[in-house]
């Protein structure tokens, strides 16, 4: 088996910790809080040895380096909620399932914007991180969307609850910076406001109170973003009615050579649906 030391890192086994000194443990928890507070561009090595009141080059001999100590990070923040596999409660659907564990995500990603702006497609996933994966995956797994189509409908939900999470960061940082809130901002624009007449649509929609009471830009896009899987979900429904298959196990019937059509795809696939008519 072979072994590479960040994965060695992520999966280890977690013990606990001795009191006195310094551990892993306590880095990745000095680290989450400096970034709740200031975002990742506001995290360092020398930030969280300072934090813990040792030097920087003691940090390094429990983690390499910055990267693999974000890694660290989310796993640890992704361990907040415990995903352990279990049958769907009585009742309740895969859209419930799918929006509750979106819901999940986003809860996270509020009390830890930062997630957001972890971005990359190589950051090696630690055991939290899976079992969240693996979650939302058996949220839709047995709809009867293809495999393929089961992870592209969580990846697209996950991006979208990512894109989500990083206009909080964005907003937060600007806000940081400036000393001035998103509200107070735009609500000194008026110099922008004056030029926005020559505008039609824009124009209109303003006059009609569009901007008045705007949509919750999660709330209105997790419904939407669950509808196109909803109607997808149908499609397949429909399909797989409108075709000729075995009623035993699916397999798609060939057509009968002469006489009468074929209802089932084998001779054991017709002795078990026998068997089942006659004990029920």
């Amino acid at each position: 088996m072979t072994t590479d030391p960040e994965v060695e890192l992520l999966w280890r086994e977690q013990g606990r910790e001795p009191r006195p000194g310094l551990s892993l443990g306590r880095i990745v928890r000095a680290a989450i809080e400096i970034a709740d507070a200031e975002g990742l561009e506001g995290l360092s090595m020398r930030k969280v040895a300072d934090r813990l009141g040792f030097t920087t080059m003691s940090l390094y001999r429990h983690v390499p380096g910055r990267d693999q100590l974000v890694d660290l990070m989310v796993d640890e923040v992704y361990g907040e909620q415990a995903y352990t596999p279990e049958e769907p409660a009585a009742g309740q659907g895969w859209r419930a399932r799918l929006e509750g564990a979106a819901r999940q995500g986003w809860a996270l990603r509020r009390r830890h914007p930062w997630l957001a702006e972890v971005r990359g497609t190589r950051h090696l996933p630690g055991p939290n991180v899976i079992a969240h994966y693996d979650h939302m995956l058996s949220t839709v797994a047995d709809t009867g969307l293809a495999p393929s189509e089961v992870i592209a409908v969580v990846g697209m939900l996950g991006r979208f609850v990512d894109a989500e999470a990083l206009t909080l960061v964005e907003t937060r940082r600007e806000e940081r910076r400036s000393g001035v809130s998103e509200q107070e901002w735009w609500g000194g624009q008026d110099a922008l406001y004056e030029r926005l007449d020559r505008f039609p649509t824009l124009s209109r929609l303003w006059a009609e109170g569009g901007w008045d009471h705007p949509e919750d830009s999660f709330e209105f896009g997790l419904r939407r973003q669950l509808d196109g899987v909803e109607a997808l979900i149908r499609e397949r429904d429909e399909s797989r009615d409108g075709s000729s298959g075995c009623p035993e196990c699916g397999t798609p019937l060939e057509p009968a050579p002469s006489g009468r059509p074929r209802v089932y795809c084998s001779r054991a696939c017709q002795q078990r649906a026998y068997r089942k008519r006659k004990s029920g």
